[in-house]
């Protein structure tokens, strides 16, 4: 399936043409947290194509966790269930450090902790282009120092 996450499947690459102009992604540091190894590996692969760093990917909370106390973050893609355990913990962290997030999950917006309902959440299976769209708002929103 070009372009989506299949199922709680694969991410493929998005088509891009021609030279890109430096935007807002380009040099992002976005923390992945995904615990279905194939779905992060493309995640990683589509982020790069965008431009962005990829920081992780994290298949724990506590990775995550670890990762937000010793990284520069300037957004994060986490997957709702991780192995079986929310990420609100991360998210939790993330919202403490003023960093813009989206949800990634096959449980829609119903499978979002209600302190988070404001977030973007993605459905999953989601097309690169969603993914992007999404980054590009969180990023945008964010407040600099």
């Amino acid at each position: 399936m070009s372009g989506a996450v299949a199922g709680r499947g694969a991410v493929s690459l998005p088509r891009t043409g021609g030279a890109r102009r430096q935007d807002i992604l380009d040099g992002a540091r976005i923390l992945v947290v995904e615990d279905e190894f194939l779905v992060a590996a493309l995640l990683e692969d589509v982020l790069r194509s965008f431009g962005c760093d990829v920081v992780g990917p994290a298949a724990t909370v506590e990775e995550a966790l670890a990762l937000l106390d010793t990284q520069e973050i300037d957004a994060a893609v986490l997957d709702v269930n991780i192995a079986g355990t929310p990420v609100f913990p991360v998210a939790d962290a993330l919202t403490e450090r003023d960093l813009p997030l989206v949800f990634a999950t096959a449980y829609g917006a119903a499978g979002v902790a209600q302190r988070h309902s404001g977030r973007a959440v993605l459905d999953k299976p989601y097309h690169a282009r969603a993914l992007e769209h999404a980054l590009r708002s969180a990023l945008q929103t964010r407040r600099r120092p």
